[in-house]
């Protein structure tokens, strides 16, 4: 596992160098200290402002702002609800202990959806550090010896396809941005 997991490592690094020159700039805010844990299954936050780091999901309700933090080979995917609501996951490229992983998170956030009308979902990150197959296939659950599946060029709508197939959204509501260095906030 180890082996797979340092293969995947160093071409993911190579992904990640190829794409810096067409990296764009995320809107950064600092938050008020740490909010209550942004995976709990309650309510909607009524907070100005929930911060969800890697591997967590959490939502806000009308008004509120999302904060994630440290975007560097992540993507964060916003669901934008009808009523004016958040509910936003920060996926990973490796599991955080604890957290979602890539192949669980969408979901964990289409749970916390629920039947709630959408009205759109963004998707914005290192877009070239990531196959579409890691919301499906996480890079941990590869078998040692297998082939882990490496971007070779930024796949936008592959990843729009996947992020639309996880959360059962049309794929003309999911847009995807590339923003791979900083922390975004999502309002």
């Amino acid at each position: 596992m180890t082996t797979t997991r340092n293969r995947a490592t160093v071409a993911l690094v190579a992904a990640l160098a190829l794409q810096a020159g067409a990296a764009g700039v995320a809107q950064a805010r600092p938050l008020p200290a740490a909010n209550a844990p942004a995976a709990s299954p309650a309510a909607p936050s009524r907070a100005a402002a929930l911060r969800i780091t890697e591997g967590q999901v959490g939502a806000v309700g009308p008004g509120g702002t999302l904060f994630y933090p440290s975007v560097t080979s992540c993507l964060t995917v916003t669901v934008r609800l009808a009523d004016g609501g958040l509910v936003g996951a920060h996926a990973s490229l490796f599991q955080v202990p604890g957290e979602y992983r890539s192949d669980r998170i969408l979901a964990a956030l289409r749970d916390r959806v629920g039947t709630r009308p959408v009205r759109a979902v963004e998707v914005r990150g290192a877009v070239g550090a990531w196959h579409p197959g890691y919301f499906t296939t996480a890079i941990e659950s590869y078998p040692e010896g297998a082939e882990v599946p490496v971007p070779t060029r930024p796949d936008p709508d592959g990843l729009a396809r996947a992020v639309a197939d996880g959360l059962g959204q049309p794929r003309a509501e999911v847009t995807v941005q590339d923003l791979p260095d900083g922390d975004q906030t999502v309002k």
